[in-house]
């Protein structure tokens, strides 16, 4: 740890002791980057079951979605955190000279996955790249794809346009589609009639933190207990969203987008938990929300070297490990 983040770190140990005090449930809103779903189900227990309200915030979930564009609101302090996806949005702030940082990761893996159908010869993940076609959508086409390109010798010429719907993928036997191992899997069981094969990124190589908690420099400055209170809130919100009674907040992701099923609940719960996207590797030690350094650098390298992100960045200044790895919550797991 730094000088200034063990200062830091300090800091904070003194409010948590003395409190929230005067700033008992203050208000404060947490924007998601799409709209109300399992994968946001610990951050709706920690409201739920009164967590974050135990260290004093009053937390308001804005919903993200299609047509809501949440970083802004972040950056023009419209709202106090953020919900981040992969680390790249965090590299690219500090490129931009943003003072935004990341103080915790709550998905040790990124859920995206490619799919592939079973006696297919495209079994194995070796075998993806001699798909026929890849289907992919632009975010991912400019992100993971080119990483797959430069490091894993996938042919650009493949690739086709994603439309979020499965159709071409289950007509196409011989072709790959992204997803997130909680949603297009289900997809294509229901609509194709057959699981399919599903390889997921971040086991094979694709080594960011995603679901990040973003949050300005300003409100780490001047609100650090703030940070910790929804940091140490979030992380316990999950382990009681994956072990516990996760009733009342799947109720509150269904008010908030009826579109949502218990079926598809039930599914992306037992997909979290059975490729350990929240809770796995770091954080069977650290805690949920665990970062490294060297992950951090890893990853940022791999994507210097398929020319996603830019070389020569701070990328120290995209993060702070000082409000994790403190092992928060991992007694609620059972």
């Amino acid at each position: 740890m730094q000088g200034k983040e063990k200062i830091l770190a300090g800091a904070i140990a003194l409010l948590a002791a003395s409190t929230l005090g005067a700033a008992a449930n203050e208000k404060v809103t947490f924007g998601t980057n799409w709209l109300a779903e399992p994968e946001h189900g610990g951050y709706y227990q920690a409201i739920a079951d009164g967590t974050y309200a135990a260290c004093g915030l009053d937390v308001t979930i804005m919903q993200g979605g299609p047509q809501v564009s949440g970083r802004p609101m972040l950056l023009a302090g419209k709202i106090d955190f953020y919900m981040g996806g992969n680390l790249l949005s965090a590299f690219d702030a500090v490129q931009q000279g943003i003072p935004m940082r990341v103080v915790a990761a709550d998905f040790q893996k990124d859920p995206q996955v490619i799919m592939s159908q079973p006696g297919q010869g495209l079994d194995k993940w070796e075998d993806l790249k001699n798909a026929d076609q890849y289907i992919l959508g632009d975010e991912g086409a400019q992100t993971f794809f080119q990483w797959m390109v430069t490091d894993l010798g996938f042919d650009a010429a493949k690739r086709v346009p994603y439309t979020f719907n499965p159709a071409p993928f289950i007509a196409n036997k011989k072709s790959i589609q992204q997803g997130y191992v909680t949603s297009e899997p289900f997809a294509v069981q229901k609509q194709g009639g057959f699981v399919p094969n599903q390889f997921l990124l971040a086991d094979n190589g694709w080594d960011t933190y995603a679901t990040t908690i973003e949050v300005m420099q300003d409100t780490i400055d001047k609100r650090p207990e703030v940070v910790q209170c929804f940091v140490d809130g979030s992380a316990k919100g999950w382990y009681n969203y994956l072990y516990g009674d996760n009733k009342a907040a799947n109720e509150m992701i269904k008010k908030d987008n009826p579109d949502m099923t218990n079926e598809q609940i039930a599914f992306s719960i037992e997909q979290l938990k059975k490729f350990g996207i929240v809770d796995s590797g770091d954080s069977e030690k650290l805690g949920i929300g665990a970062m490294t350094e060297a992950r951090i650098q890893s990853f940022y390298d791999k994507m210097v070297k398929a020319k996603v992100a830019q070389p020569g960045i701070d990328i120290k200044k995209a993060y702070t490990l000082a409000f994790i790895n403190k092992g928060v919550g991992r007694e609620l797991k059972k």
